[in-house]
């Protein structure tokens, strides 16, 4: 059974819209690239040039340990998207994956879980970690 969460208004605290966790990952692989990039070529232009090999040897090296980093994160993410759970959203009637009890459809940032007894209450991501999620469950009992 899915369910819809209330959004509320803790989304706009840092003035952006919530992602869903396989896009977030994917998007900070995806800045990872572009960082292995912009070291190896600064490596290229401030060092190459200098004829300073041994600062030219390593931007190269620190870009390629980036390069090499954001393969092993989409590889993750990969793996992690082939075991995430397939649910159709109720907003856009599209198919989204999800990842933990809470997350956010990827096409229209719905607010999605599969726990019923969160249905209705307002998105928070610490719904996905055991000792945080206990203790807003805690927290929306007292009140």
């Amino acid at each position: 059974m899915l369910a819809v969460i209330n959004l509320g208004d803790d989304h706009l605290k840092f003035g952006k819209k919530p992602t869903s966790k396989i896009n977030r990952i994917r998007t900070w692989a995806l800045g990872l690239i572009f960082i292995a990039m912009i070291v190896m070529y600064l490596g290229v232009v401030l060092f190459y040039f200098t004829k300073s090999q041994l600062l030219f040897s390593l931007f190269l090296l620190l870009g390629t340990l980036a390069f090499i980093l954001s393969f092993i994160v989409y590889f993750w993410i990969g793996m992690l998207s082939t075991r995430a759970v397939t649910v159709l959203c109720p907003n856009c009637n599209q198919y989204t994956k999800m990842l933990g009890r809470a997350d956010i459809c990827a096409r229209c940032n719905e607010p999605l879980t599969l726990d019923p007894s969160l249905a209705g209450k307002a998105f928070d991501e610490d719904y996905n970690n055991k000792r945080k999620s206990q203790k807003l469950e805690q927290d929306s009992k007292l009140k």
